[in-house]
Protein backbone atom coordinates (compact mmCIF):
# COMPACT_ATOMS: atom_id res chain seq x y z
CA UNK A 1 0.00 0.00 0.00
CA UNK A 2 2.69 2.12 1.03
CA UNK A 3 4.90 1.52 -2.57
CA UNK A 4 1.45 2.72 -4.23
CA UNK A 5 0.82 6.15 -2.11
CA UNK A 6 4.68 6.39 -3.68
CA UNK A 7 3.74 5.52 -7.00
CA UNK A 8 0.88 7.99 -7.37
CA UNK A 9 3.30 10.97 -6.49
CA UNK A 10 4.20 13.64 -8.79
CA UNK A 11 7.99 13.42 -9.86
CA UNK A 12 8.78 16.70 -8.67
CA UNK A 13 6.96 15.10 -5.18
CA UNK A 14 8.95 12.13 -5.76
CA UNK A 15 12.23 13.97 -5.09
CA UNK A 16 14.62 13.35 -2.24
CA UNK A 17 14.73 16.11 -0.24
CA UNK A 18 18.16 16.26 1.29
CA UNK A 19 18.32 17.58 4.62
CA UNK A 20 20.97 20.75 5.36
CA UNK A 21 23.89 18.90 7.10
CA UNK A 22 24.28 19.36 10.31
CA UNK A 23 27.36 20.67 12.77
CA UNK A 24 28.08 17.98 15.30
CA UNK A 25 27.53 19.16 18.45
CA UNK A 26 30.23 19.39 20.63
CA UNK A 27 31.65 16.51 23.64
CA UNK A 28 30.19 18.39 26.72
CA UNK A 29 32.46 15.92 28.47
CA UNK A 30 35.59 16.85 26.83
CA UNK A 31 34.49 20.30 27.44
CA UNK A 32 34.70 19.91 31.30
CA UNK A 33 37.41 17.90 31.25
CA UNK A 34 39.16 21.16 29.50
CA UNK A 35 37.51 23.57 31.71
CA UNK A 36 39.40 21.73 34.77
CA UNK A 37 42.69 21.44 33.41
CA UNK A 38 42.60 25.19 32.59
CA UNK A 39 41.84 25.38 36.37
CA UNK A 40 44.61 27.16 38.58
CA UNK A 41 47.66 24.61 39.70
CA UNK A 42 46.99 26.23 43.58
CA UNK A 43 42.92 25.18 43.11
CA UNK A 44 44.23 22.00 41.86
CA UNK A 45 46.80 21.21 44.78
CA UNK A 46 44.11 22.33 47.37
CA UNK A 47 41.57 19.82 45.85
CA UNK A 48 43.67 17.03 46.11
CA UNK A 49 44.79 17.98 49.24
CA UNK A 50 41.10 18.23 50.93
CA UNK A 51 40.87 14.84 48.81
CA UNK A 52 43.69 12.74 49.90
CA UNK A 53 42.76 14.33 54.52
CA UNK A 54 40.88 11.46 55.82
CA UNK A 55 39.05 11.98 59.01
CA UNK A 56 41.74 10.19 60.58
CA UNK A 57 44.48 13.07 59.65
CA UNK A 58 42.23 16.06 61.42
CA UNK A 59 41.94 13.70 64.57
CA UNK A 60 45.93 12.69 64.33
CA UNK A 61 46.45 17.01 64.05
CA UNK A 62 44.02 17.32 66.70
CA UNK A 63 45.44 15.24 69.22
CA UNK A 64 48.66 16.91 68.79
CA UNK A 65 47.59 19.93 69.45
CA UNK A 66 45.86 18.93 72.16
CA UNK A 67 48.61 17.40 73.35
CA UNK A 68 51.26 20.23 72.95
CA UNK A 69 48.81 23.12 73.24
CA UNK A 70 45.93 22.24 75.03
CA UNK A 71 41.96 21.77 74.54
CA UNK A 72 41.36 25.22 74.16
CA UNK A 73 44.09 25.55 70.82
CA UNK A 74 41.74 22.29 68.94
CA UNK A 75 40.23 24.57 67.09
CA UNK A 76 39.27 24.01 62.77
CA UNK A 77 41.59 27.31 61.94
CA UNK A 78 44.08 26.16 63.77
CA UNK A 79 43.87 22.59 62.29
CA UNK A 80 43.66 24.17 58.93
CA UNK A 81 46.28 26.50 59.01
CA UNK A 82 48.65 23.41 60.62
CA UNK A 83 47.23 20.98 57.84
CA UNK A 84 47.41 23.09 55.36
CA UNK A 85 43.85 23.71 53.98
CA UNK A 86 41.17 25.56 54.13
CA UNK A 87 38.44 25.90 56.82
CA UNK A 88 35.89 24.28 54.87
CA UNK A 89 37.75 21.41 53.20
CA UNK A 90 37.10 20.36 57.39
CA UNK A 91 33.14 20.42 57.01
CA UNK A 92 33.81 17.36 54.84
CA UNK A 93 33.99 15.05 57.69
CA UNK A 94 32.81 16.60 60.59
CA UNK A 95 29.61 18.84 61.47
CA UNK A 96 31.46 21.17 63.87
CA UNK A 97 34.44 20.95 66.62
CA UNK A 98 32.58 19.47 68.92
CA UNK A 99 31.98 16.49 66.41
CA UNK A 100 36.07 16.35 65.85
CA UNK A 101 36.48 16.61 69.84
CA UNK A 102 34.28 13.22 70.20
CA UNK A 103 35.68 11.24 67.36
CA UNK A 104 39.31 12.60 68.98
CA UNK A 105 37.50 11.08 72.22
CA UNK A 106 36.16 7.93 70.39
CA UNK A 107 39.78 7.09 68.42
CA UNK A 108 41.70 7.43 71.75
CA UNK A 109 39.23 5.13 73.90
CA UNK A 110 39.62 3.00 70.75
CA UNK A 111 43.20 2.74 70.56
CA UNK A 112 44.57 3.24 74.55
CA UNK A 113 41.97 0.53 75.73
CA UNK A 114 40.05 -1.45 73.70
CA UNK A 115 42.43 -2.43 70.49
CA UNK A 116 45.55 -2.55 73.46
CA UNK A 117 43.35 -5.34 75.98
CA UNK A 118 42.22 -7.47 72.51
CA UNK A 119 45.66 -7.39 71.32
CA UNK A 120 47.27 -8.48 74.97
CA UNK A 121 44.70 -11.15 75.64
CA UNK A 122 44.77 -12.66 71.88
CA UNK A 123 48.75 -12.49 72.66
CA UNK A 124 48.70 -15.06 75.76
CA UNK A 125 46.49 -17.38 77.27
CA UNK A 126 48.05 -17.06 80.42
CA UNK A 127 47.04 -14.54 82.69
CA UNK A 128 50.19 -14.06 84.75
CA UNK A 129 51.57 -13.21 81.03
CA UNK A 130 48.82 -10.99 80.31
CA UNK A 131 50.03 -8.69 83.99
CA UNK A 132 53.41 -8.99 82.95
CA UNK A 133 52.29 -7.24 79.73
CA UNK A 134 50.13 -4.61 81.48
CA UNK A 135 52.72 -4.06 83.65
CA UNK A 136 55.67 -3.43 80.89
CA UNK A 137 53.59 -1.33 79.08
CA UNK A 138 55.00 2.14 80.26
CA UNK A 139 58.53 1.25 79.61
CA UNK A 140 58.33 0.43 76.15
CA UNK A 141 59.93 3.50 74.30
CA UNK A 142 59.04 5.94 72.39
CA UNK A 143 55.22 4.87 71.75
CA UNK A 144 54.98 4.41 75.40
CA UNK A 145 55.98 7.82 76.09
CA UNK A 146 53.49 8.99 73.49
CA UNK A 147 51.10 7.37 74.82
CA UNK A 148 51.82 8.81 78.35
CA UNK A 149 51.42 12.37 76.82
CA UNK A 150 48.20 11.79 75.22
CA UNK A 151 46.68 10.34 78.37
CA UNK A 152 48.26 13.16 80.82
CA UNK A 153 45.95 15.74 78.45
CA UNK A 154 42.79 13.55 78.20
CA UNK A 155 43.22 13.68 81.71
CA UNK A 156 43.57 17.37 82.01
CA UNK A 157 40.96 17.83 79.58
CA UNK A 158 38.60 15.72 81.68
CA UNK A 159 38.93 18.02 84.98
CA UNK A 160 37.01 20.65 83.06
CA UNK A 161 35.09 18.55 80.50
CA UNK A 162 31.65 16.29 81.35
CA UNK A 163 31.97 13.78 77.92
CA UNK A 164 36.19 13.64 78.48
CA UNK A 165 35.41 12.68 81.83
CA UNK A 166 32.55 10.10 81.08
CA UNK A 167 35.06 8.24 78.27
CA UNK A 168 38.20 8.66 80.24
CA UNK A 169 35.82 6.68 83.45
CA UNK A 170 34.62 4.61 80.87
CA UNK A 171 38.63 3.44 79.75
CA UNK A 172 39.20 3.53 83.49
CA UNK A 173 36.56 0.77 84.30
CA UNK A 174 37.63 -1.05 81.21
CA UNK A 175 41.24 -1.45 82.16
CA UNK A 176 40.64 -2.29 85.67
CA UNK A 177 38.09 -4.88 85.08
CA UNK A 178 40.79 -6.72 82.48
CA UNK A 179 43.08 -6.89 85.09
CA UNK A 180 40.65 -7.70 87.77
CA UNK A 181 39.70 -10.94 85.52
CA UNK A 182 43.42 -11.94 84.63
CA UNK A 183 43.76 -12.18 89.06
CA UNK A 184 40.77 -14.20 89.43
CA UNK A 185 42.12 -16.44 86.83
CA UNK A 186 45.24 -17.05 89.24
CA UNK A 187 42.84 -17.72 91.83
CA UNK A 188 42.08 -15.29 93.95
CA UNK A 189 38.99 -14.01 95.34
CA UNK A 190 36.54 -11.14 93.69
CA UNK A 191 37.78 -8.76 96.63
CA UNK A 192 41.41 -10.13 96.61
CA UNK A 193 41.61 -9.57 92.61
CA UNK A 194 39.79 -6.11 92.59
CA UNK A 195 42.31 -4.78 95.32
CA UNK A 196 45.46 -5.90 93.27
CA UNK A 197 43.95 -4.53 89.93
CA UNK A 198 43.54 -0.77 91.42
CA UNK A 199 47.44 -1.50 93.13
CA UNK A 200 48.63 -2.62 89.53
CA UNK A 201 46.87 -0.34 87.36
CA UNK A 202 47.66 2.72 89.51
CA UNK A 203 50.87 1.66 89.33
CA UNK A 204 51.25 1.61 85.62
CA UNK A 205 49.55 4.79 85.27
CA UNK A 206 52.24 6.52 88.02
CA UNK A 207 54.94 4.65 85.88
CA UNK A 208 53.34 6.09 82.71
CA UNK A 209 53.31 9.80 84.20
CA UNK A 210 57.07 9.21 86.00
CA UNK A 211 58.92 7.30 83.30
CA UNK A 212 61.94 9.34 83.50
CA UNK A 213 62.27 9.64 86.88
CA UNK A 214 65.18 7.90 87.92
CA UNK A 215 68.16 5.87 85.88
CA UNK A 216 66.83 3.29 82.99
CA UNK A 217 68.34 0.35 85.42
CA UNK A 218 66.27 2.38 88.12
CA UNK A 219 63.05 1.81 86.03
CA UNK A 220 64.05 -1.98 85.21
CA UNK A 221 64.53 -2.44 89.21
CA UNK A 222 60.79 -0.62 89.33
CA UNK A 223 58.92 -3.14 86.97
CA UNK A 224 60.65 -6.19 88.48
CA UNK A 225 59.22 -5.17 92.03
CA UNK A 226 55.80 -4.53 90.81
CA UNK A 227 55.87 -7.54 89.47
CA UNK A 228 56.97 -9.39 92.53
CA UNK A 229 54.74 -8.04 94.68
CA UNK A 230 51.42 -8.27 92.83
CA UNK A 231 51.85 -11.27 91.33
CA UNK A 232 52.67 -13.37 94.40
CA UNK A 233 50.57 -15.99 95.65
CA UNK A 234 47.79 -14.52 98.02
CA UNK A 235 48.32 -14.71 101.95
CA UNK A 236 45.50 -17.84 103.55
CA UNK A 237 44.67 -17.88 106.73
CA UNK A 238 44.52 -22.32 107.72
CA UNK A 239 41.12 -23.11 108.48
CA UNK A 240 40.58 -22.96 111.65
CA UNK A 241 43.12 -19.92 112.66
CA UNK A 242 42.02 -17.29 114.34
CA UNK A 243 42.64 -13.90 112.86
CA UNK A 244 45.69 -11.57 113.81
CA UNK A 245 44.31 -9.13 117.12
CA UNK A 246 44.08 -5.84 114.82
CA UNK A 247 47.34 -3.18 116.09
CA UNK A 248 46.15 -1.02 119.05
CA UNK A 249 46.40 2.42 117.80
CA UNK A 250 48.79 5.05 119.06
CA UNK A 251 48.12 6.82 121.98
CA UNK A 252 49.19 10.18 122.96
CA UNK A 253 51.25 10.89 126.34
CA UNK A 254 49.15 13.36 127.38
CA UNK A 255 46.41 10.49 127.59
CA UNK A 256 48.27 8.30 128.61
CA UNK A 257 49.04 10.35 131.59
CA UNK A 258 45.04 10.79 131.82
CA UNK A 259 44.39 7.31 132.76
CA UNK A 260 43.68 5.52 135.51
CA UNK A 261 47.00 3.39 135.60
CA UNK A 262 49.02 6.92 134.82
CA UNK A 263 47.18 8.48 138.03
CA UNK A 264 47.52 5.47 140.46
CA UNK A 265 51.55 5.52 139.48
CA UNK A 266 51.62 8.99 140.27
Amino acid sequence: MYGMIASMKSPAQRRTVRSPARTPEPDRAASTRAVSARASPASAATRGLREALTPEAWIDAATDVLVSEGIDHVRVDVLARQLGVTRGSFYWHFRDREDLLRRVLQAWSERATLALTRRLASASSDPRERLRDMISLPHRGRAAERAARIELAIRAWARRDALAQQVLDEADRSRLAYHEEAFRALGLKPAQARARAFITYSAEIGESLLHHHGTARARADRQREIERLVLQAPVTRAEGTPPAPAPRAARSPSAARGSPRARSAG
